[in-house]
């Protein structure tokens, strides 16, 4: 099942039915006791709704940080220590994928962070800008993992290769998160054989596509969720992007007018514009 926040509430799309959701607050749908098993009942007890329009979908986000994990896959570690190697930084990258500790790091606020078709930016103080495709993890207040969504944690990597305390402005800047359509709600963990897709196109033409699996990452799901929770509360909620295994070419960077294509077998596709 899969759940959207749009402009006129949130709704329920359950096989090829779309259902509004009484609840209006989003941060209170994330939270609610036993979402499935809500949703569940309201598939099977409500009537079908003709108020969902795809042109009203928002971002999925109400009161949500977004955090994210570097380093899970081993595609990310060698870009990493390919792009800091001039810096002394290289082994960083090396030592933290074998490490028992992930590595994490805060990505955005609510308003820095785009939906779906909506604009996403690069820095204007950067000349090498990528989009990184991740499955991004909806974890409810008590820290348990609720559903999931599509995330492009968008990076400079040549900021971040000059020097590894550079992290932050590479990565964390306006419009440099977005996440969507929906919310895929499931009982079960996501399928490990789940695939990441990315396309860029550039003047009507694909200029980078590429793929991937998550059980190519290395880290497991509830472990990133439980050092993340160690010390930190969210009482709306969180967003955890678990990082990226497709990386362009070290000579592409997006430039303006690209539009970025993200798919995850289950959740569907995000697409964002660059501005």
């Amino acid at each position: 099942m899969k759940i959207f926040k749009c402009s006129n509430g949130n709704f329920l799309l359950a096989g090829q039915n779309y259902f509004k959701i009484p609840e209006t607050s989003w941060d209170k749908l994330l939270n609610h006791d036993e979402l499935f098993v809500y949703l569940m009942g309201l598939k099977n007890t409500a009537q079908p709704s003709p108020e969902f329009d795809e042109n009203l979908i928002l971002t999925p986000i109400e009161n949500q940080e977004i955090w994210a994990s570097g380093v899970t896959y081993l595609r990310s570690k060698t870009a990493r220590m390919e792009e800091s190697k001039d810096a002394g930084g290289g082994d960083f990258y090396d030592r933290v994928y074998d490490a028992e500790r992930p590595e994490l790091f805060f990505k955005a606020t609510p308003y820095r962070t785009v939906g779906h078709k909506q604009g996403i930016r690069i820095r204007k103080d950067s000349k090498w800008n990528v989009p990184e495709p991740e499955l991004t993890l909806c974890i409810n207040n008590e820290g348990k993992i609720i559903g999931y969504t599509i995330g492009n944690d968008v990076s400079s990597r040549d900021i971040e290769g000059e020097n590894p305390l550079y992290l932050p402005q590479a990565k964390s800047y306006d419009g440099s998160a977005a996440v969507g359509p929906c919310i895929w709600v499931s009982e079960k963990l996501i399928p490990l054989e789940s695939e990441i897709k990315i396309e860029i196109v550039r003047n009507q033409e694909i200029v980078f596509s590429g793929n991937t699996a998550l059980n190519q990452m290395k880290r497991k799901l509830h472990d990133l969720v439980e050092y993340l929770t160690r010390e930190c509360t969210f009482p709306q909620g969180v967003y955890l992007m678990t990082g990226t295994g497709i990386v362009p070419p070290d000579d592409f960077s997006m430039i303006s007018g690209d539009v970025v294509h993200i798919t995850i077998d289950n959740i569907g596709t995000l697409t964002n514009t660059v501005i």
